[in-house]
C-alpha cells in the first residue's frame, strides 16, 4: 500500500488535533481532540483492512516520509514501511487502540441555525488578524442577512475588532456564536460551515478532491434566542 498525498496531507493535519491516531478498516479515517472540543473524518484513496492504533502520528509520518514513495505491509502488530526496491525497509510497531483517544463513530449533526460560505482565503485572513490583535475568538452574528465574523476579546468590550461579512443565512438575527479560532485546525479549503444552538458547528470542504468533514464545539458563552 502506498498512501496518496491526500492520505498524507490529512494525517498531517490530523497529527495536530491529536497526536493519537485509530484506523479502523474502511476508508474513513477519524480523529478527536482530548478535549473532545473538535472531531474530524476524512474518507481517503486506500482502503485499510483491520483497526491498527498509532501512539505518535507526527512520528510515524516522518518515518513514511524517509522513503521516496514509501510502501507499507500492514501486520496485526506493525507495520513494515520500505521502498519500492524492498531493500531498505523499518519495522514500526502500532499501540494499544484502547490506551488512544479516538471517536467511536461521526456527530450526527442538529438542524442548523446558521449557514454560511467560508472560503479559505477568509479562514487564513481571521486567523492572521487574531494573532495580530492577540485574540483568541472569533464572534459569528447576523444583520440585515449578512453574517458577520469578528475576531475579539469577548472578555472586553473595548477590545480592538477584525470583521468580515460572509455569504449565508440565518433563521434568527438574535445570536452570537463564538469560536475559538485555536480550535479551526482544518486543511486550507473552502468550506460549508453550520452552526447548532447546541453549540456545535460542522465545516465541510466544498472541493471536489476532498471528502472531509470537522466538527467544533462552540464556546459556552454563545447565545441564540428563537
Amino acid at each position: 500500500m502506498e498512501l496518496s498525498s491526500f492520505t498524507m496531507q490529512t494525517l498531517k493535519n490530523f497529527s495536530s488535533i491529536n497526536p493519537n491516531l485509530v484506523i479502523n478498516p474502511g476508508k474513513s479515517v477519524m480523529t478527536m481532540s482530548e478535549a473532545k472540543n473538535i472531531l474530524a473524518q476524512a474518507t481517503v484513496p486506500e482502503e485499510f483492512d483491520r483497526t491498527f492504533g498509532i501512539y505518535d502520528l507526527s512520528e510515524f509520518l516522518s518515518v513514511v516520509n524517509l522513503f521516496d514513495a514509501a510502501n507499507l505491509k500492514l501486520d496485526d502488530q506493525f507495520a513494515t514501511i520500505g521502498d519500492t526496491s524492498g531493500r531498505a525497509k523499518i519495522k514500526y510497531f502500532f499501540s494499544d487502540t484502547e490506551m488512544l483517544t479516538s471517536p467511536s463513530k461521526p456527530i450526527v449533526m442538529p438542524d442548523p441555525e446558521v449557514t454560511f460560505t467560508l472560503d479559505q482565503t477568509t479562514l487564513a485572513n481571521l486567523k492572521r488578524a487574531a494573532s495580530a490583535l492577540g485574540h483568541s475568538e472569533v464572534s459569528i452574528t447576523g444583520s440585515n442577512g449578512v453574517v458577520t465574523l469578528t475576531v475579539v476579546d469577548t472578555s472586553n468590550s473595548t477590545s480592538n475588532t477584525y470583521s468580515i461579512d460572509v455569504d449565508g443565512e440565518y433563521k434568527s438575527e438574535d445570536f452570537n456564536f463564538i469560536l475559538n479560532i485555536s480550535n479551526l485546525r482544518m486543511i486550507a479549503s473552502d468550506y460549508k460551515v453550520e452552526i447548532s444552538s447546541k453549540l456545535i458547528s460542522q465545516f465541510t470542504s466544498t472541493s471536489d478532491d476532498m471528502d472531509l468533514k470537522y466538527w467544533v464545539a462552540l464556546e459556552k458563552s454563545s447565545t441564540y434566542k428563537d
